[in-house]
């Protein structure tokens, strides 16, 4: 996957703003998160960011190879130098295309935002972002990942019900643009092995559809 995942930094915050007008335009300003990156101990973010790939290699056919097997390696070698050199770029040279946001008070985290640019989307970004969010949540000794999403949105709940959550409740007239109501959803506890076994296979499926991706979720 040509995607990776690691904490927003500040010089993200442009982009950040970006995809918030792009995903939420009816929802008024987009969240402040230069001061919750400068102050918030409770709030977490993560982005998506689209990785170069390094320059194709000339073909190496000769000392026995055909063409196909060296095209098969050269492929393989493209991947991982992809791969391993996923976190190493400058920041100010990434382009952000999607970002996930959490709250973590406690034992609870709390999904406040998730959002992918358009021209990305239907590539697996989103999942990849709530892997991470749920992955960070357990990290941080969080037993229950909670939300709030649009009655209407069934693409979003669909998402979060494969990865565990179930609806436990209602926000009514929760969205100001419109007044439309909130489904409340939340995980069961994330530390079981139930859940955890469930998370594994649903990470592998995701790496076998979509390719191996770099997640450094810690900052």
């Amino acid at each position: 996957m040509r995607y990776a995942i690691r904490p927003m930094r500040m010089k993200d915050v442009p982009q950040a703003n970006e995809i918030d007008r792009e995903c939420f335009p009816t929802q008024g300003p987009p969240p402040s998160y230069r001061w919750e990156l400068l102050l918030g101990r409770l709030s977490h973010y993560l982005v998506a960011w689209e990785a170069e790939r390094p320059a194709e290699a000339p073909p190496m056919v000769g000392q026995g190879a055909s063409p196909q097997r060296v095209s098969r390696f050269n492929q393989f070698l493209e991947r991982a130098t992809h791969f391993l050199s996923a976190g190493e770029a400058s920041p100010s040279n990434q382009r952000i295309v999607g970002l996930i946001g959490l709250w973590i008070m406690g034992e609870e985290a709390h999904l406040t935002t998730i959002g992918v640019r358009e021209a990305y989307r239907r590539q697996g970004i989103a999942e990849l972002l709530l892997i991470s969010a749920i992955d960070l949540a357990v990290m941080r000794n969080a037993r229950v990942v909670t939300l709030e999403v649009r009655a209407s949105n069934f693409a979003a709940q669909a998402l979060y019900e494969k990865y565990g959550f179930t609806k436990v409740g209602t926000r009514r007239g929760y969205y100001t643009d419109n007044r439309e109501d909130a489904v409340i959803m939340s995980t069961d506890i994330t530390t079981s092995a139930s859940f955890q076994s469930h998370l594994q296979q649903l990470k592998e499926a995701h790496a076998q559809r979509r390719g191996p991706s770099h997640r450094q979720i810690n900052g």
